[in-house]
């Protein structure tokens, strides 16, 4: 048994001592760079994976976290959280920006201690959505604290935010100031320029480590993947068209398909941090209201109608107001999408459940009786019982009979015959 126990431990040893000697030989182990990217649009699930990706830097006690930036911006919110994370890191932290760093992303990029930039890349455009006096002046104070923190220039930084604020040298008076590499590098935003990610690791003695990237999990994904402006659109044609459908069949299956897209639309936007319950809220009376009206009380048009605008409200809310020109073009273009299709759906397949709850389409029968038959009367003569002014009485065989003239007044006692019978009309002339 002791021997066993030696033999383990002695194993154990070698195996130690081999690690070792790799590291010692390599100078490096997984994950000793930490690259997390930041590209595409800033949202929740990029803040929730930059937060996991920091927590596990520094529980791996990595040697620096790279941020490989290339984005328009997004949430202002979302951008906090991810400076906050980034500001947490324990090993330093370096933003490589390869193409753009706009809004959101810049505030991500001066979060770094060290920016590094692409040849023709630019950096800053982060006017905040709606313009008000106080969001300007909260994030001209983030941007600048935030530049300052990390040894930059915070006036040049709180430019990117205030178009008040002067910056000669960089852009014209009242304009939001956007730095290009070669001005990121004069003004002290930026620290270094590389051609490429790789070349940026290794000005930075990055290179003789082994990178790590953090990646989403399945639900930031599907969150990231639901909110783009195409799949939107997708989801928002399918819910608009299966409620367009439902009205048509009233069977059920397209109302819950579309409850279904529209579920997924608005789920996927609160998850991202584009959307609240509020909104949700807004879509789901405008969605009880519709069907409603379609179920319930067919015709009266008042609960549809509203129901309608408190969807598309909800809809076009559920991008954030920073989105506002996003969500008109996306929603636009469901609610052509859906028409069109609902109009191929109607000639392939006319009947209308809905209009058969809303119109009288009863035959003649036993029980009801729209108008007595009076083709027998035609070519048949009599005598204007009343004045026809056109209409009035006339005595047809000794039966009084309502008839109308073309127009003309005819006297009462004149002869007449019956010219044309349409339905219940009966027209007369005189002979």
């Amino acid at each position: 048994m002791m021997l066993a126990l030696r033999r383990a431990f002695a194993l154990t040893a070698v195996l130690l001592a081999v690690v070792g000697f790799t590291r010692a030989a390599f100078g490096a182990s997984s994950g000793d760079v930490m690259v997390i990217p930041i590209h595409g649009t800033v949202d929740e699930g990029m803040a929730h994976m930059v937060a996991r990706a920091v927590a596990a830097a520094n529980a791996e006690h990595a040697k620096a976290v790279v941020l490989d930036v290339d984005s328009p911006g997004g949430l202002v919110s979302a951008a906090f959280e991810i400076r906050d994370a980034i500001f947490d890191s324990k090993a330093p932290t370096y933003a490589f920006v390869s193409r753009r760093a706009y809004s959101a992303a810049a505030l991500i990029s001066l979060s770094a201690q060290h920016i590094v930039m692409a040849p023709g890349a630019s950096i800053g455009a982060a006017e905040p959505i709606p313009a008000t006096a106080k969001m300007i002046s909260a994030l001209r104070a983030e941007f600048a604290s935030t530049a300052q923190r990390n040894h930059h220039d915070p006036l040049l930084a709180g430019a990117m935010v205030d178009k008040t604020i002067d910056a000669p040298d960089y852009k014209r008076p009242n304009g939001i100031l956007t730095l290009d590499t070669q001005d990121a590098l004069r003004s002290h935003i930026a620290d270094a320029t590389a051609p490429s990610f790789s070349a940026a690791m290794r000005d930075e003695n990055l290179s003789g480590y082994t990178a790590d990237a953090a990646t989403y999990t399945w639900g930031e994904k599907v969150a990231r993947f639901a909110t783009s402006p195409e799949v939107s659109g997708i989801l928002l044609t399918i819910g608009l068209l299966g409620l367009l459908i439902e009205m048509q069949t009233l069977h059920g299956i397209a109302g819950l398909i579309g409850v279904v897209a529209l579920s997924l639309f608005f789920g996927a936007h609160i998850y991202a941090g584009f959307s609240d319950w509020i909104v949700v809220l807004l879509a789901i009376v405008g969605l009880c209201a519709i069907l409603f009206e379609l179920h319930l009380v067919p015709g009266h048009g008042l609960p549809g109608a509203l129901g309608a605008v408190l969807l598309i409200v909800a809809s076009m809310l559920a991008f954030g107001i920073a989105f506002y020109s996003v969500a008109i073009e996306t929603l636009a273009t469901a609610i052509v999408l859906s028409v069109v299709l609902f109009v191929m759906f109607v000639r392939a397949y006319p009947e209308n459940a809905w209009y058969k709850r809303v119109a009288l389409l009863t035959v003649q029968g036993p029980d009801y009786v729209a108008s007595m038959d009076h083709r027998a009367l035609l070519g048949r003569s009599g005598t204007a019982a009343t004045y026809l002014r056109p209409a009035g009485m006339a005595d047809i065989d000794g039966e009084r009979v309502d008839v109308l003239t073309a127009g003309e007044f005819i006297a009462q006692g004149t002869l007449i015959t019956i010219v044309r019978v349409e339905g219940a009309r009966i027209f007369v002339e005189p002979l």
